[in-house]
Order: C-alpha cells, then sequence, then structure tokens
C-alpha cells in the first residue's frame, strides 16, 4: 500500500514535469521567434527585391556579406529546431513534417549563399527569414494549444488537496495527504477538499462531485456513506475514515483512464499519419519535377523559388495536429462530463451504432424496491400513515420501501401500540384505536377475504409485488412495489429511438414483469428470463443479424456481453465499476448519457475529419499553383505567401479543434464558490 502511496506521488510529479517540460518548449519557440523576427528586419531592409517592390533604396558597405551572415545567424538560431527534427526523423527513416521545413530552409539558404560566393542571381535571404519566422510561429501556436488541450490531466492532479486533517492520539494534527494510510480517521471542514477515498464515519453534508463525476448538484452525504477524494465538502463538518490511497482511488483511475485514452492510437489518427506521409513524398516528387522542368526550360532561379515554394506549401504541419489536438479535447470534454474513455476506437465506432441493448435491473431501473403505484380506498394520507405505522417495526425490504416512500412524501408516521410480525403472511399492529393488518396474498386468504378492483388485478398482471392493508376485513388499499424505473430511463430511450437506433432489454425476470418495464418505457424489444451467462449469447444473436451493437449494464454481471459487444459501456461506474470489461464508463446512473456520447462520439468524428480537410484539402490547389502552372496568366504563389498559407491551415485547425469546448459541461460554478468562500474565510480568520 505504502508502494502505491509513493506511486501516486510519482504519478503526481510525472505529470508536473511533463507539464513544465511542455511550457518550457512554448517558451523556446517564443524566444527564439521574437530573436527571428529582430534579426528579420534588417534582413528585409537590405534585400534587393524588397526594396524594388516598395519603392525605397538603401546601400551599405558589405550589403551581401552583412545579410549572409544575419541569415546564418537566423539559419542556425531560428531554424535549429527545424534542422534538428528533420535529422531526427531521417534517422528513424520517418520523413514528415520537419524534414519537410529542414529542407525547405536549407535550399534556400544554400542557395542565396551560393550567390554571395560563387554564382550570379538573386538571393533568397529575405525568403528564408519570412519563412523561419512563420514556422516558429506556427510551432509557437500548436505547442501552447496542445498544452491547452492536454490540461485536463494537470486539473485533475491539482484539485488534490496537499494537506489532511488526521485524527491522531485524540489530537487533530495537520499532515501531508501522502502520508495518509487506509484505516486513518480525518476531519474534513466546511469548504475544504475532501483528502482521499473514504467512508463518513460522523457528520452531514453536501459534497461537490462536479469536477470528478460531472453530477452538478451537490450530493447529500451521511453517516456511511462514501466520499471521493477530491470533491468538496459543504457546509457540514465531515468525520472520515480513509478507505483508498495512492493509486486505488477514484482520480488515480480517471487519471489513468483519461492517460491512456489520450495515448490510445485511434483508427483516424493512423490515416492521418499514413496521409502525412503521402503528402511528404508528393511534396518532394513534385518539388523535384517542378525543379528539373523549369531549369530545363532556362529558369534556374525560378526553379529553385518554385521547389521551395512546393515545399513549404506542401509541409503537414496541420496534419500532425488535426487529430491529437481533437483526441486531447474529446477525452478531456468526456471525462469532464462524467464519461471516461477506455478504448479510443470504441468512442470513435460508437457513432455508427445501430442498436443498444440496455440490461434492466440496476441501468434501466435503480435496482432497488420502490412503491410504484397507490390504490387508496381511504384518503392515501391516512393509508400511507397507517401501513408505515405497521412497517416501521419490520426490517423486510418491502416494508422499508413502503416507510421510505412515506417518508419522501413527508407523512408523519405514528407508533404503534402493539405489533406482531406473521411469518410468510405479513404483519399486525395497533395503531391508535385500529387494529391493522399488511400483508400479501397469503394473507388475504387466510383471512378469506376477496377484493374485486380490477386496478389491483391489472398490477398483479404486470408481474408487480402487490401489498394490502385491512382493517376488520376491510380494505384499506393496497401498494404496488417493483424495481423502480429511472426518471431519466424513459427520455433515454426516446432520444435514442429519434436518432435512428433501435433499443433492446435485457432481464432475468419473469416475463410479465419485463413486458410491464418495456410498455412504460416504449421498448418494442426484450429478452426476459435472461441469465447472466445468457446475456453475451443475445448480443452475439443481435450481431449475426447485422446490427452494430453497444451494450449498456453495471459492469459486474454483464462483462460477458460487455465483451461481446461491438462496444460495451459501463453505467453507474462510482468507485467500484468492472471498467477491465468495459470499453466506455459511464460515471452517472443516467442512460441518457448513452444517446450524449454518441451524439458526441459523431461530433468528435466530423471534426476530425473537417481538420483532415483544412489541413491538407488546400494542397490539391495550392501544389500546382506553388509548381508554376499557371505562371503564364501572371499568377504565382512565392515561398512567404507558401507559409504563411501553411501557418494559417495550422491556426484554423487549432481554432476548429476548440469549438469543441462548447459541448464542455457547465456547472463546475459551485466548486469555485465554494472555494472562494473558503478564501474568504481563511482571510477573515488571518485578520482576526
Amino acid at each position: 500500500m505504502e508502494n502505491d502511496m509513493y506511486h501516486g506521488k510519482d504519478t503526481h510529479r510525472g505529470h508536473m514535469m511533463a507539464q513544465q517540460h511542455h511550457a518550457h518548449h512554448i517558451e523556446e519557440f517564443k524566444k527564439r521567434f521574437w530573436i527571428s523576427l529582430v534579426i528579420t528586419i534588417p534582413i528585409l531592409l537590405l534585400s534587393e527585391m524588397i526594396q524594388m517592390w516598395f519603392g525605397f533604396r538603401i546601400e551599405i558597405p558589405f550589403q551581401k556579406w552583412i545579410l549572409f551572415l544575419l541569415s546564418s545567424i537566423l539559419y542556425f538560431y531560428g531554424g535549429w529546431p527545424f534542422l534538428k527534427g528533420g535529422i531526427r526523423e531521417l534517422k528513424n527513416r520517418q520523413p514528415g513534417m520537419m524534414t519537410l521545413i529542414s529542407t525547405a530552409i536549407s535550399v534556400a539558404f544554400f542557395y542565396s549563399s551560393g550567390t554571395v560566393f560563387f554564382i550570379a542571381g538573386k538571393d533568397f535571404f529575405w525568403e528564408l527569414a519570412t519563412l523561419i519566422d512563420v514556422m516558429l510561429l506556427g510551432h509557437w501556436i500548436e505547442a501552447k494549444s496542445v498544452l491547452g488541450a492536454s490540461r485536463a490531466l494537470e486539473e485533475l492532479v491539482k484539485i488534490m488537496p496537499t494537506t489532511a486533517h488526521l485524527y491522531k492520539n485524540g489530537e487533530i494534527v495537520d499532515v501531508p495527504v501522502s502520508d495518509v494510510k487506509p484505516g486513518d480517521k480525518v476531519l474534513i471542514r466546511p469548504g475544504e477538499k475532501i483528502p482521499s477515498d473514504g467512508r463518513i464515519k460522523e457528520g452531514e453534508s453536501y459534497v461537490n462531485e462536479a469536477l470528478l463525476t460531472g453530477e452538478s448538484k451537490p450530493v447529500h452525504k451521511s453517516d456511511g456513506n462514501s466520499v471521493i477524494g477530491g470533491s468538496i465538502n459543504g457546509e457540514g463538518i465531515l468525520k472520515v475514515i480513509i478507505e483508498k490511497t495512492g493509486e486505488e482511488t477514484y482520480l488515480s483511475q480517471i487519471i489513468k483512464l483519461v492517460q491512456q485514452a489520450q495515448e490510445s492510437k485511434s483508427r483516424t489518427q493512423d490515416l492521418a499519419n499514413r496521409a502525412a506521409a503521402i503528402l511528404f513524398y508528393v511534396a518532394l516528387g513534385a518539388g523535384i519535377i517542378t525543379y528539373v522542368v523549369w531549369f530545363m526550360l532556362g529558369k534556374p532561379e525560378f526553379a529553385l523559388e518554385r521547389a521551395v515554394t512546393v515545399l513549404v506549401i506542401a509541409c503537414p504541419h496541420a496534419l500532425g495536429l488535426a487529430i491529437p489536438l481533437v483526441v486531447a479535447l474529446s477525452t478531456s470534454i468526456t471525462a469532464k462530463s462524467g464519461t471516461l474513455i477506455r478504448d479510443r476506437r470504441a468512442f470513435e465506432s460508437i457513432k455508427d451504432v445501430n442498436a443498444v441493448v440496455f440490461d434492466k435491473t440496476g441501468t434501466l431501473t435503480e435496482g432497488k424496491f420502490g412503491v410504484t403505484d397507490i390504490i387508496a380506498i381511504i384518503p392515501e394520507e391516512e393509508l400511507l400513515k397507517l401501513t408505515a405505522s405497521i412497517e416501521l417495526n419490520s426490517e423486510h425490504i418491502i416494508a422499508q420501501a413502503i416507510v421510505e416512500y412515506a417518508k419522501e412524501k413527508n407523512i408523519d408516521i405514528p407508533q404503534t401500540d402493539e405489533f406482531k410480525a406473521l411469518p410468510g403472511k405479513g404483519a399486525w399492529g395497533k395503531v391508535g384505536d385500529k387494529e391493522v393488518f399488511v400483508g400479501g396474498p397469503n394473507l388475504l386468504k387466510e383471512m378469506q377475504i376477496d377484493f374485486t378492483d380490477q386496478r389491483i388485478k391489472d398490477l398483479q398482471a404486470q408481474g408487480k409485488t402487490v401489498v394490502f392493508t385491512f382493517e376488520d376485513r376491510k380494505l384499506l388499499g393496497a401498494f404496488a412495489l417493483a424495481d423502480k424505473i429511472r426518471m431519466e430511463s424513459k427520455e433515454a430511450i426516446r432520444s435514442l429511438k429519434e436518432l435512428g437506433v433501435e433499443v433492446f432489454m435485457l432481464t432475468g425476470d419473469a416475463e410479465e414483469v419485463a413486458e410491464g418495464v418495456a410498455k412504460e418505457l416504449g421498448i418494442d424489444n426484450y429478452f426476459a428470463h435472461v441469465l447472466p451467462n445468457e446475456k453475451a449469447e443475445k448480443v452475439k444473436v443481435l450481431k449475426e443479424k447485422g446490427y452494430k451493437v453497444a451494450m449498456v449494464g453495471d459492469g459486474i454481471n454483464d462483462a460477458p456481453a460487455l465483451v461481446t459487444a461491438d462496444v460495451g459501456i459501463a453505467i453507474g461506474a462510482g468507485t467500484d465499476v468492472a471498467i477491465e470489461s468495459a470499453d466506455l464508463i459511464l460515471v452517472k446512473n443516467d442512460p441518457k448519457e448513452v444517446t450524449r456520447v454518441i451524439d458526441f462520439s459523431q461530433k468528435t468524428y466530423s471534426k476530425m475529419v473537417q481538420n483532415l480537410w483544412w489541413a491538407a484539402g488546400y494542397n490539391i490547389v495550392a501544389i500546382p499553383l506553388a509548381a508554376g502552372v499557371l505562371y503564364n496568366l501572371g499568377i504565382v504563389i512565392n515561398p512567404a505567401i507558401g507559409a504563411l498559407l501553411m501557418s494559417f491551415s495550422t491556426v484554423i485547425v487549432a481554432i476548429n479543434s476548440q469549438t469543441l469546448r462548447k459541448f464542455e459541461p457547465k456547472g463546475m460554478d459551485f466548486s469555485s464558490r465554494v472555494e472562494s468562500k473558503q478564501n474568504h474565510e481563511h482571510e477573515h480568520h488571518n485578520h482576526s
């Protein structure tokens, strides 16, 4: 366990070091860009071509030598990241973006240097300078975008508190969170973050888990409830027994899953990498052909300019950014909204799903008994008072469900004067001057009480458990109980149908129960009497019929079916989800999230395709223009314009990716309010 704890600290340190490295990377490009820009100004002012374009004249002694010297500094200082990257790519035999850039700037530099020492001709130092500046700017913007996209992981790490109030020898001692062990008892004051996963020993409060589970409403917690490390305590004081630390905590599991998803390569990403490699060879081939053709036409200088422009404009820089940015962003957005992606490919393929199979218990229903219907012959409030008064004395699951229902309705439950359990039949008790019986059909049969109410018969026909309340052989009313359907389930089924997805339900319940639930939810297809080991078979049958199937279950007894489906989704993950069998994990107990994930998958894929077109599509027109196909019509793209076009495509890709943020969940205001309140209290305390 201690190793886990230290491993957790190492993970934290690793993330922080990675973040610092990336920040240093940004600073390097930023510094090189500004210094290169300063060197570029005299290069432009002394360049013959620029003077001719803008109609001014500057002549100084050793002008060409000064131009060469400044350009040499710029080539080796500003161009160094590209030269180093190009050499690395060639060593790995994987030519790509850096190879393209380093080839373009090297050709421009060495040709221009040749005009100073060996050959007659116009130099291209101004083009070299502007090319390096624009490339550095593009990389600086890219690095900033990538850092912004990958911040979700750092944010998750940063939300953990650094100290905990530990009970030690009857005193409260502040210790580093890394020193807290399972079994330790800690105090959490109002507005503070919970140091690690545990269970409440004493106290009651509302806890904000928005950043961890995506649930925007604070959750009521009291004795015996579990709490997640990193969530924020509301107004109450909590005493918590720590159960998990380090790698075992819920937050560590999320970080691991987010990291895994960010690192897992998607099909679209493989496609983008192949496209980048192909584009490099196309650009290289086009550059060589362009140079040869114009050289043979007797225009060696123009041949070099065209070849350089082709290499610059076809650079797959934006293509390399198109997919990773979307992957990083979509992973962080889904994690913030309570969807953890375990398999990136599954997240991409869920957009093509045309059949969703739900396990009934715990997925479409709450997985616990509850009152669904009341048939009241006397006033309902009176019926609830009498029935709950008797059931308050019983430990039976049906009795507890009725008492809980009465409490939800704010019924004042009176005490019984006498009580007697009737095993297998029900219970009897005295409430005031009334002798009340509560029980099932067996009790009715024994007391030879008959009823003719068709509503009760209909409820029994649906497979629901019916409990009767009567006094002096006179029926007062009846309660129908069943596994309660989640409020969100009906809307989830409706929205899936609107997407054109067929919905199926799997349950081990009897035909009547399955039919009743399916009818209530509007599900047309269901499988009843299905044992856990048979669920995978049902999924297989649907796949054989040509369906692309997503299976939604609780991730424990549904494991074989989750693995068999094209996409396995575990719902209601909490802290105990069986993550090994599911591809996607929905933290919230909300079937509506399935529709949201399918919709977000479609939007993410669409964004990837858009980015690929922005990154590479313009080359269809740009490469021929850069090669000088329309030279006779006076339409020519020069290297600087080529570099600008390439960098604009990079910026567009970065901005287009960021538009995914509009699907980011709102609802973290509570945590910021609590934190600001906490800071205010600390300031007030310090002032006092």
